[in-house]
């Protein structure tokens, strides 16, 4: 059983579970708000409706609704019984005018509490010229917010985890500040037999955090501390490249075809002609038959240079790493 199914095994299907979305909104309320860091703020969201989330773990993503400038929401249907598919209120959110829409942004869960009725969401925050970063250091406790999230009950539960080793025991984890929640959260739920290592780059060495951690990954703090964006992040996983392709190297010096037995990525240099510079900014592999996985996740242009040095550089398969661009340099988040 793999790591994404028997998480997903936590949450049994309620009676009628295959007419429930896999996807439901919850109207939630800020209950309260921890200051983790120079850099991290940490929103406790809860509803009563909470305890049907899903149990999912990793990096279980969910959207935040945040509200227009008026304080408000345009109608989506959201809350109409039964629930409207994901695409029926998104649809009907990208037919309204520019003016009348309000900011959706894609945010990781933290700490999921069903009995509670709470989950956590850690914010960076970085000023206020971004919504969600605005939004962040506006609230205050009993603030609204509707969030879109994985219903337990549904009989086709399980989806918004991209985290997904496979048979891979061997786990390279590397993200740039907007992935440290998805990390410490992957890592947390990790079992011991999985090893490996896990890059994390942040703005100060105070912005450094907390993270349970009884798998066999070791964790690196990366401060900027005014270095360029990216550098350090780039240079620790370059360097676990260099170390990787030996290991490959004198696998597949002994490798005899027969056995069956994947190397490292023997099909690697297949990938390669797929691999062009204007290529998706969000893909999931599936590392089934490798040794190896590798998660990555932050500002697109340096993590699209990180997965094309991964494939193209040391030989890893596309299956392999699952790359996810957060967000764009330029662009407002």
């Amino acid at each position: 059983m793999s790591l994404r199914s028997s998480r997903a095994a936590l949450v049994e299907p309620a009676a009628g579970a295959a007419t429930l979305n896999p996807q439901r909104a919850y109207s939630t309320v800020v209950a309260d708000l921890q200051r983790l860091s120079p850099n991290y703020l940490r929103f406790t969201l809860e509803a009563e409706e909470l305890r049907h989330f899903h149990t999912g773990g990793l990096d279980q993503r969910i959207k935040l609704l945040l509200p227009r400038a008026d304080g408000t929401l345009p109608e989506l249907g959201l809350f109409q019984e039964p629930q409207p598919e994901m695409m029926a209120w998104y649809n009907t959110w990208r037919q309204l005018p520019e003016a009348q829409r309000n900011p959706i942004r894609t945010y990781t869960v933290r700490n999921i509490r069903p009995r509670e009725h709470q989950i956590d969401v850690d914010f960076v925050v970085h000023g206020t010229e971004g919504p969600a970063s605005a939004w962040a250091m506006r609230a205050e406790i009993g603030d609204e917010l509707v969030i879109i999230g994985p219903d337990g009950r549904s009989a086709r539960a399980g989806g918004g985890i991209e985290f997904n080793p496979h048979t891979a025991r061997d786990v390279l984890l590397a993200g740039d500040e907007t992935a440290v929640p998805a990390i410490c959260a992957i890592l947390e739920t990790l079992p011991e037999r999985i090893h490996g290592e896990a890059y994390l780059e942040i703005p100060t060495r105070a912005d450094a955090l907390d993270v349970v951690n009884r798998s066999g990954v070791e964790i690196y703090w990366l401060p900027r501390e005014g270095a360029p964006r990216g550098e350090p992040l780039t240079s620790a996983v370059q360097n676990w490249g260099r170390r990787r392709a030996e290991i490959f190297a004198q696998r597949r010096s002994s490798w005899q075809p027969t056995r069956g037995e994947p190397v490292g990525a023997p099909s690697g240099a297949e990938d390669l002609a797929e691999l062009a510079e204007g290529d998706l900014l969000w893909e999931v592999g599936d590392a089934d038959g490798f040794r190896e996985y590798a998660w990555l996740a932050g500002e697109a242009g340096v993590i699209t240079g990180l997965r094309r040095h991964l494939v193209k550089d040391i030989g890893l398969s596309r299956k392999q790493v699952s790359f996810m661009g957060y967000w764009k340099q330029g662009r407002a988040s």
